[in-house]
């Protein structure tokens, strides 16, 4: 069984940084690909970020395109995604995600953690 635990999310200024980590016990080729998602309140949870563990090879959401980077250390079983000029906006619960297949369908992923709140100020 594929476990996931989140940290890291914390309150920041805008124009601030903050790094999440996702940390992956149980992992085999079911948690192939890790995603990052997040869902703000009285809206739809939404995709950030994913990654391929065997290769890094990454993708993003548009809206988080050159301030977000997500990345892995297999040593570890963790997952960051680093956050940089964080906005108000980008305020909302974030979670962690692993799956066989990655993509940015909420579909996509089969395990999922608890999540961590990002709250950013203006």
């Amino acid at each position: 069984q594929v476990q996931l635990v989140e940290s890291g999310g914390g309150l920041v200024q805008a124009g601030g940084s903050l790094r999440l980590s996702c940390t992956v016990s149980g992992r085999t080729f079911s948690s192939a690909y890790m995603g990052w998602f997040r869902q703000a309140p009285g809206k739809e949870r939404e995709f950030v970020a994913c990654i391929r563990w065997w290769d890094a090879s990454a993708d993003y959401a548009d809206s988080v395109k050159g301030r977000f980077t997500i990345s892995r250390d297999n040593a570890k079983n963790t997952v960051y995604l680093n956050m940089n000029s964080l906005k108000p906006e980008d305020t909302a619960h974030y979670y962690c995600a692993a799956g066989r297949t990655g993509g940015s369908r909420s579909k996509d992923y089969d395990y999922w953690g608890q999540g961590t709140q990002v709250t950013v100020t203006s």
